[in-house]
């Protein structure tokens, strides 16, 4: 990765971090994305053998996502790996969830991807470089209680698998990575209904797969130009084949899971439909 330049939205904590301290081993130029920019520099400052532009940005504003790629080809003078992992979640049944909760995850999530991808992709295409994007088993299985989280990151795989075949003679790789649950701070900040942030999560995070080992599988991907990359059996490859022959199974196995949640809202469903 000498004299390579990887861009990593959502870099200030979880996969993205992860991910920039295994391109920093590697010998990579990082440009790290995130609102918390003093998270960053405290990053930057840890990976000392690695060049490190540190840009806040907020992915909901186009703006801040066409700085964050002008200052990197304007430092640089190139691109070779988008990887957009900047992600917001959030918990809630959709019949409650306020409209301008739902909106801010697809802003964050899809939208996000949407800006960073189209002022990065002339780069990204000269240099023959890596499209990638950071969605989720949701991306392929849909999760109750997470309607708006489920929807950015069908939206993100059904953008980015477009924009592969309008490239299939340019060179361009573009791979869509699904993690399963990931430890990380994701479900922290996880949106209620109302929009606020849950603050804890529902769920084991010291029995998920680690962001790092997350990270290490997805730069093996990215190198062997994978198109796609499903993480887990159990929550990830295994939901997809039953989703394939026996979508009623799934169906009933993916609400029982997720009901199983600390408060899950999906007690409040039952509830009511009892009534």
């Amino acid at each position: 990765m000498n004299g390579k330049v990887v861009v990593i939205t959502g870099a200030s904590s979880g996969i993205g971090r992860a991910l920039a301290v295994e391109y920093a081993k590697r010998g990579a130029s990082l440009s790290l994305a995130a609102r918390r920019i003093d998270q960053l520099i405290e990053l930057r400052e840890q990976l000392t053998d690695s060049e490190i532009l540190a840009i806040q940005t907020d992915v909901t504003s186009e703006n801040a996502c066409k700085e964050l790629i002008n200052k990197t080809v304007q430092h640089y003078g190139r691109i070779d790996v988008l990887i957009n992992n900047a992600g917001l979640s959030m918990r809630a049944l959709f019949d409650d969830i306020e409209l301008s909760s739902f909106k801010r995850v697809m802003d964050v999530n899809f939208y996000g991807t949407v800006y960073c991808t189209k002022y990065a992709l002339p780069y990204l295409i000269s240099s023959k470089g890596s499209l990638v994007g950071i969605i989720s088993v949701a991306g392929h299985v849909a999760l109750p209680a997470r309607s708006a989280y489920t929807a950015s990151k069908f939206a993100m795989r059904g953008l980015l698998d477009t924009i592969r075949l309008e490239n299939l003679y340019t060179g361009l790789h573009v791979l869509v990575a699904a993690p399963g649950f990931t430890a990380s701070e994701i479900r922290t900040s996880a949106l209620r209904a109302d929009g606020t942030p849950q603050g804890e999560t529902p769920r084991k995070e010291e029995k998920m797969m680690r962001s790092e080992d997350c990270a290490l599988l997805v730069i093996r991907a990215i190198e062997h130009r994978k198109r796609s990359l499903v993480l887990t059996f159990a929550e990830g490859r295994l939901p997809l084949f039953f989703g394939k022959f026996f979508p009623l199974l799934l169906d009933r196995l993916t609400f029982r899971h997720m009901s199983k949640e600390l408060d899950s809202p999906l007690h409040k469903k039952m509830a009511r439909q009892r009534k």
